[in-house]
């Protein structure tokens, strides 16, 4: 009853089950989302028509590779005479003679020596020298931070061919031209700006609550770097390290310009070869596919760290 004779009426328990008040909508994957883009990618992978184009891809990726393997175990008549396809119709034809006569000149085994002696040390360099430069541009403050990461930053418009002929002067006047360390000095020179970038860019999306709590713990910068960034940043490492082993493991025009006879890697013997023996696919092709092969390990080797650099950052 209320003061003037009237009854107040109030909702029964009933019906505040029945008519709820309304309050918030229940929290879901909203669209556009990483985990919504996550489950889109997934969905489109799965289906028939898309696996389809993506076999038909990987076999006409394929079928090349096939063919230069098949040539290389040969004969050169064989060669000569039809395709390397009709080699399936009889594989006892094949062998690896090719092989054993190519691993025998010793020029094509210094030059694979040389070839592993300059890739090696350039993508470790790469990558340790980018590591620590990129962890410092990302968290370290110090004096012309941003400035100094602009000049990297504007080196990577600048050309390969730009820097030849300066290079190649400097290298004579301090005695590295025609050296391999003269062409790991320049692969290194010339990786580094887009490594820096790469890495730097990733370390910086680390959460910065981490590193202040290891900074909490007492943890030096070393350490941080070494314990926490290094092993959450391996799928940007991977990827680089990757990128740089086959840049320089495929590069030909600095190894041609930087490297002499004593000193050039497998694409540069190669090269001669062909010119002194016009097209000996008895010569070129295992060649060709011995300078492949390598690549392709380290590929599938570093496969899995390959794809999470990749996929970094577009599903959370």
């Amino acid at each position: 009853m209320s003061g003037h004779g009237t009854i107040e009426r109030r909702p029964s328990r009933r019906t505040a089950a029945v008519h709820p008040l309304p309050g918030p909508p229940a929290k879901g994957p909203a669209r556009g989302t990483g985990r919504g883009r996550g489950k889109r990618l997934s969905r489109l992978l799965s289906n028939s028509l898309v696996q389809g184009a993506l076999i038909l891809v990987a076999l006409v990726w394929i079928t090349p590779l096939a063919g230069l393997l098949i040539s290389s175990m040969r004969s050169e008549g064989d060669n000569a005479s039809d395709g390397w396809w009709t080699a399936l119709a009889d594989p006892s034809r094949l062998s690896l003679d090719n092989y054993g006569a190519l691993l025998k000149d010793s020029g094509i085994a210094a030059a694979f020596g040389n070839t592993v002696l300059i890739s090696v040390p350039t993508t470790a360099l790469v990558v340790a020298l980018a590591s620590l430069a990129g962890y410092a541009f990302a968290w370290l403050e110090f004096p012309g931070r941003d400035a100094v990461f602009l000049v990297v930053v504007g080196l990577l418009v600048v050309p390969v061919q730009i820097g030849l002929l300066p290079v190649a002067k400097l290298f004579g006047a301090v005695g590295l031209f025609g050296t391999v360390a003269g062409v790991i000095l320049f692969h290194v020179a010339y990786g580094l700006p887009f490594a820096i970038f790469l890495l730097r860019n990733y370390f910086a999306e680390i959460p910065r609550e981490m590193l202040e709590a290891a900074r909490m713990d007492g943890g030096s910068e070393w350490r941080i770097f070494s314990r926490l960034v290094l092993p959450l940043g391996r799928p940007a490492i991977a990827s680089l390290a990757i990128f740089q082993f086959l840049w320089v493991w495929n590069d030909m025009l600095v190894a041609l310009l930087f490297a002499d006879s004593g000193s050039q890697p497998l694409t540069v013997a190669l090269q001669s070869q062909m010119r002194q023996f016009g097209s000996n696919i008895g010569v070129l092709a295992p060649g060709a596919f011995l300078s492949l092969v390598v690549p392709l390990i380290v590929f599938f080797a570093f496969q899995r760290h390959f794809v999470q650099g990749v996929m970094a950052g577009s599903v959370k």
